[in-house]
């Protein structure tokens, strides 16, 4: 099984392709700021190099920038202390500033990592079942669309579900994002909530990604205290986080404008 040195090394690698920059840069004093680009094992949802994205480890601020965006972000940061970067006020001087370019502010979300000495496979008090890729077929449904996903579905390559006499009640799901990380997702009924079923199905899939060689890693948003929670109380602690700046039309399009 990895150890938590290899894992933080294998997250470290992967954040270096997604942003073009070496390992080392996220663990400096000082904020870097790269050019925009994606290495050959950037993980699989991105499509194209973000026009910002910013990344951190809790060291400083490391972001992978497009050419017309430098003169903004270099005064951005060195304004603003780098963990205030991803806080409002001071995000409204940064999206002032990136209207005029036609890009808004568009994802935050916070990382999680295994800690492999509190990681262990929790109680449940439901039939459980790992599920490989092949089992799938039929789970392309909106009550497991955090657990797998419909748009990238040759990603969804390993499980865990619960059962209450043969029905399906839980389901963690991981998809293969990065070339060895592998993201997991969780969806719990909402009548079989509140009975630890997503910490017994998060824990038992963290730990079958591990005999596989594999890093799990959990995402969730600021705001999703109860996800948190989650990843926390499975043996998770909070490993980085990222900002994305993208094209204004897109926001908009996600907004429903």
């Amino acid at each position: 099984m990895l150890t938590n040195r290899e894992i933080r090394d294998i997250a470290l690698r992967q954040s270096a392709w997604d942003c073009n920059c070496q390992p080392q840069d996220f663990l400096r004093g000082e904020n870097v700021i790269c050019p925009a680009g994606l290495g050959p094992n950037a993980k699989k949802y991105y499509q194209a190099p973000l026009p910002i994205n910013f990344v951190t480890y809790g060291s400083n601020i490391v972001a992978s920038v497009q050419e017309e965006c430098n003169p903004i972000v270099q005064e951005y940061l060195s304004r603003f202390t780098w963990y205030h970067c991803f806080e409002t006020p001071n995000l409204h001087w940064l999206q002032e500033r990136l209207t005029p370019l036609g890009l808004k502010v568009c994802f935050m979300a916070e990382y999680f990592l295994p800690d492999v000495d509190r990681l262990k496979a929790l109680p449940c008090g439901y039939e459980t079942k790992v599920l490989e890729q092949k089992d799938f077929a039929s789970l392309y449904l909106p009550e497991w669309s955090n657990a797998l996903c419909e748009k990238r579905k040759e990603l969804d390559v390993l499980g865990v579900g619960a059962y209450d006499q043969g029905r399906l009640i839980g389901l963690a799901g991981c998809s293969a994002d990065g070339a060895d990380m592998w993201q997991i997702g969780i969806d719990v009924l909402p009548a079989y909530r509140r009975q630890g079923i997503a910490k017994a199905l998060t824990s038992r899939l963290a730990l079958e990604i591990l005999r596989r060689d594999k890093a799990p890693f959990y995402c969730c948003a600021w705001s999703n205290i109860r996800s948190a929670r989650n990843a926390v109380a499975c043996g998770f602690s909070p490993a980085w986080a990222e900002m994305s700046v993208k094209p204004a039309a897109l926001v908009d399009e996600m907004n429903g404008k």
